[in-house]
């Protein structure tokens, strides 16, 4: 509960630290952003994925979750390595291939294998010091890569809205604390709803990686299913099939996560999309995100569905905290070479 609830801070403070970080002048001339990383470390790349696209960003950002770097990646592009151990094995794998590529590398972590190549390659490296959960640096995670982006000038003038981001998250904060009562607590009255569901969650824009976001917390805090889709790709495909199994419909609840900045349209396929669902027996409902920018809008989003997973871990009966399956699977995995 404490490293959720000083999230504001640690995105004040890596946001800090990502705009300090002194970067060599050539990297300030880059035709394309690439973002290295996986699980808690990796949600930063599709999040500055999604906001580049919604604020027209003039180069292209583009993430890579796995081991094999794309060909198109060389000498003029930005790649952002970023672990929270500096030892997951699909990073340190793309980022060797990205420096063999020639490109402008910058490494995000609190030390391990990754540190290591920087040192040996005079990579830039921000470093930050850490004890918990990678899924709960989400600051150290996104927030330098903003930071980092804006001192490059692949995101100019974010100053401000960092500012009203800040502002936002820290008087959402007052709201949801774990001490204000269920019944005047957003987050805590979204997670009743949750308890014993399988959640679907709903994104568009930039707040489509924020609902996959919300999904991987529910997976991890409260070890649930959750499920995640995107609008307007959703209206294409996932109406046909909402009605079947019969056995399943009672158990989904969808909430959508509606932005101010959302385009008029798929403002439009929220409501409808949510009455389609609820003529085919699922329930839902809407999160109104409020905000005056998109960044406002998705740190606002992240900060609330985080808490909205720590409650239904309590409502679980689970310790949010320890993930022994995924834990299990790093060991058996660092067992096998190859």
């Amino acid at each position: 509960m404490d490293r959720i609830a000083r999230l504001p801070g640690q995105v004040e403070e890596a946001w800090d630290a990502g705009q300090r970080l002194v970067l060599p002048r050539e990297y300030a001339d880059v035709d394309r952003v690439v973002v290295l990383g996986m699980g808690g470390s990796g949600i930063g790349g599709a999040l500055l994925q999604a906001l580049a696209v919604q604020m027209r960003a003039p180069v292209p950002v583009a993430t890579v979750r796995g081991y094999t770097l794309p060909e198109y990646v060389g000498a003029r592009s930005l790649v952002l390595a970023s672990s929270n151990s500096g030892e997951t094995e699909e990073t340190v794998a793309a980022l060797s291939q990205a420096v063999e590529h020639g490109a402008r590398c910058v490494v995000i972590t609190t030390g391990g294998r990754l540190l290591e190549i920087a040192r040996e390659r005079g990579l830039p490296a921000l470093t930050y010091a850490w004890t918990g959960e990678p899924r709960a640096a989400l600051g150290w995670s996104f927030a330098s890569l903003l930071g980092i982006c804006s001192s490059a000038g692949v995101l100019p003038g974010l100053d401000a809205a960092r500012g009203d981001a800040l502002v936002s998250m820290r008087a959402l904060g007052t709201q949801i604390t774990r001490s204000v009562d269920e019944a005047v607590n957003p987050a805590k009255r979204l997670a009743r709803v949750l308890e014993g569901r399988l959640p679907v969650f709903v994104g568009a824009e930039a707040l489509a990686p924020v609902a996959y976001r919300w999904r991987t917390q529910v997976n991890e805090n409260a070890k649930s299913w959750a499920i995640v889709d995107e609008l307007p790709e959703m209206d294409h495909n996932a109406h046909a099939g909402y009605e079947l199994p019969r056995r399943v419909v009672p158990l989904l609840h969808a909430v959508f996560l509606r932005q101010e900045s959302l385009h008029p349209r798929l403002r439009l396929r929220v409501d409808a999309t949510l009455d389609e669902l609820k003529r085919a027996g699922v329930s839902g409902g809407v999160v109104a995100v409020p905000g005056r920018h998109p960044i406002e809008e998705v740190f606002w989003a992240l900060y609330f569905g985080d808490y909205v997973s720590y409650y239904l871990a309590l409502l679980n009966d689970v310790h949010p905290s320890p993930t022994p399956t995924l834990a299990s699977l790093k060991a058996y995995l660092a067992t096998r070479a190859g």
